[in-house]
């Protein structure tokens, strides 16, 4: 499946914008369930929370189980490859094919990106692109599927933009695919990044992805073989479904997590933590306590 968008004239594109603006989200962008305030004597017995800011919701009923710095504009790391992933999946189908370059080879090699380890001239379809994006966090997988669905890098993340505005993602400004702090290495918020991992969990193909641990990608005439394991360490733990880790410097270590639990889907964030095991722990924690809860309805 090719690129579906086109753009029209300046005047056709302001009319649209101001439609768009004037009647909402369409239904392929249908916001999640509007949030409801966090409980004072539900957030006083919540789990200790040290990353700079998160946010935790029932992506079932929209209620706010927890919130601090929701709102606090951070680089996130490779949290930015959720929105690769979705972006790719607006305008490709799964068991479409992607040629790695050496450009894309030579991309990820830049500043100590996390790799897939992609070798120039193997063809991988789309969803073994996509596990690489999201389970080693590769940058080469990055790179490569923005080249080909931009159509160019550049227009690929100009579409990430506008698919972050069009998801109410208003805190967000991504500068390219991967989240490592090229130009700047953009910036999100808790509250943003929430919404998004709502909508990535949304698609059949990017929740199985996501919830994946290991994939293997077998040797064809058309690439070598291939083996991948998820750098999420909630994997395996009761309902858990990824959802995308990440670090950098800038960013601190973050997490875009979710888990099936007492009969509600819960999706949260944490950004800034120092710790990378604190994280996960942090993570199940907030899990546990926001899934009793929610059985208690």
């Amino acid at each position: 499946m090719n690129v579906t968008h086109r753009f029209g004239g300046a005047l056709i594109s302001l009319a649209v914008a101001a439609a768009a603006l004037t009647a909402g989200s369409t239904a392929a962008h249908a916001a999640p369930p509007v949030a409801t305030p966090v409980d004072a004597a539900q957030a006083e017995a919540a789990p200790a929370v040290l990353a700079t800011a998160a946010h935790l919701v029932d992506a079932t009923t929209g209620q706010v189980h927890f919130s601090k710095e929701a709102d606090l504009r951070r680089p996130v790391a490779s949290l930015t490859k959720m929105m690769t992933a979705y972006v790719v999946l607006q305008r490709a189908e799964p068991t479409d094919k992607v040629e790695v370059t050496t450009a894309d080879v030579g991309y990820a090699a830049r500043g100590g990106a996390a790799v897939a380890h992609l070798r120039a001239g193997d063809t991988l379809t789309v969803e073994d692109m996509l596990h690489a994006l999201m389970l080693p966090s590769g940058a080469d997988a990055a790179h490569a599927l923005a080249r080909t669905y931009g159509p160019d890098v550049e227009e690929f993340v100009a579409a990430m933009n506008a698919t972050a505005r069009q998801l109410g993602m208003n805190d967000t400004l991504y500068v390219n695919a991967d989240g490592m702090p090229y130009g700047g290495g953009g910036h999100s918020t808790a509250r943003d990044q929430v919404r998004l991992a709502q909508k990535v969990l949304e698609n059949p193909t990017l929740e199985k992805v996501t919830s994946t641990q290991y994939h293997t990608v077998p040797a064809t005439s058309e690439r070598r073989s291939y083996s991948w394991r998820n750098t999420n360490r909630l994997l395996g733990t009761s309902g858990a479904l990824g959802v995308k880790t990440g670090y950098t410097r800038a960013a601190g270590y973050t997490l875009a997590f979710a888990a099936d639990r007492g009969g509600s889907r819960l999706v949260g964030v944490l950004l800034g933590e120092t710790s990378s095991s604190r994280r996960f722990q942090t993570a199940e924690a907030l899990l546990g306590w926001a899934g009793a809860a929610a059985a208690q309805r």
